[in-house]
């Protein structure tokens, strides 16, 4: 048995033993009593009985060793900005930011909604609030009022922490006026709204409620405010998990089991060292940015790297600056980033000294091997994909070289992580599969590992309800994913269950249809959808943007193209996986984080409502594609 392997099944067999050795990582004001009480299942209580503080892990325990070491370090593309902080100078800020919330009545468990673009109050605020044990709520900035007004009444804040503006593309992006309406909107009424004025853009006060940060700051410059020293299952934040409908679902996460999770994960999965830089190209409003931009770069005692601008302004190769000029040593990005900069000018990924990169890590959505080559071979630096969920808040499956070297599978996001018992489960006997290749359901045998939701914000019969009761007669954690293991235990992810199109009784997986199209050599990136049809039910429509869109210039030449694609799939999956249509776009509808809004394109398609689209980075994706089905 394999180092791995051996490491995984303690994790699983003897998980006293295996998490109190990870438990060591980090620091407690007061020993736990337990590792895990699961006397209530699903409901796992990791580390119960003991006191510690989030941002005391985070911040506080390396001014002993590394006080004036780069922490935090904020890059912004679209103000020109660059400023780096010290542990001591981050230290210094977040409890000034603490003394803030306390002086606008906030105390421990009150809730903080953060509604702000990616600049460094953001982190003090995030830090401040587990400083004091508030509970934080990061919402995407810019994000519609009314879906912040869902959140508003969910979460129930105390206090709302805001900017005047975020910026996107040298464009002004307001926030002020859109909070505004979003507090109309709710039920709930927040106490105070604690404003950044970056002077971006006018913002109207309303007195009585609206303070300004820099003011109130000026006024705490010198404030000492200690750690609250909170139990281990006190909550730590509520994060809104994208995609919901009605009634938003917040994904509670606690304090000890995270901070563990994590200081585990940056040694293990991402090979972090203390005194090195990560750098996440994600953003604070998605959990990566909650995890990896964050909480655990600083647990581990590294810089991190807070960039707001996009991966081509001033141009392709401003991430890759990056990389050299603050010696980046472990990058972690989108694989739709990667395929935007696969349309750019290859020179950019070679001009820059990335020998300090151990890897760069993708995740977010599959991997898809074309973009996985390209850019292997592009960087000449290993690209590591991982696989996991707002729920869980860090990696379900990667290749965890921290603790014996593996080599990477194109298209797989590797093998089981520690702690998580993953099993595979056929869809219609609810039994599971052992055999190699089988395609099944993914799925967590509980105890779900430390880091993971402890329910849903406010209602555990719905965390129950939607995580636990899927698989017939069997108390387990669906992850609503398909896929595949092979000998080796490497899985392949075949996309989402409720991704699955029937096309005349045949199951498809989109996925599967945009890997194979993928592999055309003219294809840049592709999305698949199903669409209702009357005579199959539903057929896959396919959105292709090529690397040269000069080849489509008139009709002939589109239907030349599609022709060729739709022979590619004929060959690699049969006849039956063969869309209906492919149609060429200069750019898919995505979201500001990089996901492509699949439900809209089938929305569109089918004649529907689209629903909200405010992350929708570009609109103009979207009325493309409805003049080509309505033309």
């Amino acid at each position: 048995m394999s180092n791995y392997a051996e490491f995984h099944r303690r994790s699983i067999e003897d998980r006293e033993g295996f998490w109190g050795e990870q438990a060591r990582l980090i620091d407690w004001h007061q020993p736990y009593d337990q590792v895990c009480d699961y006397s209530n299942p699903p409901f796992a209580k990791w580390f119960a009985g003991g006191l510690t503080n989030l941002c005391h892990n985070a911040v506080d325990r390396h001014l002993k060793d590394r006080a004036d070491q780069n922490a935090l370090i904020f890059v912004s593309t679209e103000t020109d900005t660059e400023k780096t902080y010290s542990f001591r100078e981050l230290h210094a800020e977040v409890q000034r930011m603490a003394a803030i919330l306390k002086s606008l009545g906030v105390a421990k468990g009150d809730r903080v909604l953060i509604y702000m673009p990616m600049i460094a109050e953001a982190c003090f605020a995030m830090l401040a609030c587990v400083r004091i044990g508030a509970i934080h709520s990061v919402v995407f900035g810019g994000f519609a009022s009314h879906s912040l007004a869902s959140r508003i009444d969910d979460a129930t804040p105390k206090v709302v922490i805001s900017a005047d503006a975020g910026m996107r593309g040298g464009k002004v992006v307001p926030y002020k006026h859109l909070l505004d309406d979003a507090i109309g909107l709710a039920a709930h009424q927040p106490a105070a709204v604690l404003m950044v004025d970056r002077g971006l853009s006018a913002w109207p006060r309303t007195e009585g409620r609206d303070v300004d940060y820099a003011t109130l700051r000026t006024r705490e410059l010198d404030t000492v405010v200690p750690c609250e020293w909170v139990e281990s299952t006190h909550p730590s934040y509520i994060l809104y998990t994208s995609g919901t409908t009605g009634k938003p679902k917040g994904v509670q996460r606690d304090t000890a089991g995270y901070t563990v999770a994590l200081a585990a994960s940056m040694k293990h999965i991402y090979m972090g060292k203390p005194g090195e830089t990560y750098f996440s190209t994600s953003d604070i409003g998605w959990v990566v940015g909650h995890s990896y931009i964050i909480y655990g770069p600083l647990i581990n005692g590294m810089a991190t790297i807070m960039y707001e601008g996009l991966p081509t302004r001033p141009d392709a190769g401003i991430w890759w600056s990056l990389v050299e000029k603050y010696k980046v040593s472990v990058m972690f990005s989108a694989p739709t980033a990667v395929r935007v900069l696969k349309k750019q000018d290859p020179a950019f990924l070679t001009k820059y000294d990335l020998s300090t990169l151990k890897a760069l890590f993708l995740a977010g959505e599959p991997l898809d091997e074309p973009t996985a080559k390209w850019i292997a071979e592009a960087l000449g630096r290993p690209i590591i994909d991982n696989y996991w969920q707002t729920e869980t808040g860090w990696p379900i499956m990667a290749i965890c070289n921290g603790v014996e070297p593996a080599p990477t599978k194109f298209g797989s996001p590797g093998q089981a992580v520690y702690g998580y018992d993953v099993k595979l489960i056929d869809e219609t006997t609810a039994e599971e599969i052992t055999e190699p290749n089988r395609k099944g359901v993914i799925a967590v045998d509980g105890p779900l590992p430390p880091g993971c939701l402890q329910t849903i914000w406010g209602d555990d019969e719905r965390f129950v309800k939607t995580y636990w009761s899927s698989i017939h007669g069997k108390t387990m954690y669906s992850t609503f994913d398909w896929g595949i293991r092979d000998e080796q235990g490497y899985y392949f992810i075949l996309g989402r269950t409720d991704d699955v199109i029937n096309v005349a009784g045949h199951r498809l997986g989109t996925r599967e249809i945009e890997e194979s199209i993928s592999s055309h050599p003219n294809v840049a990136e592709v999305a698949v959808v199903g669409v209702a049809d009357p005579l199959k039910g539903q057929v896959a429509v396919a959105f292709a943007v090529l690397k040269d869109p000069s080849q489509v210039a008139t009709e002939a030449d589109a239907r030349k193209h599609e022709a060729e694609i739709m022979k590619v799939v004929d060959e690699q999956l049969g006849a039956v996986a063969r869309p209906a249509r492919v149609r060429f776009v200069s750019v898919l509808p995505k979201t500001r984080s990089g996901k492509v809004l699949r439900r809209a394109i089938q929305a569109v398609c089918e004649g529907r409502e689209t629903g909200d689209l405010t992350t929708m980075e570009d609109p103009a994706a979207l009325t493309q594609i409805k003049d080509l089905i309505t033309g």
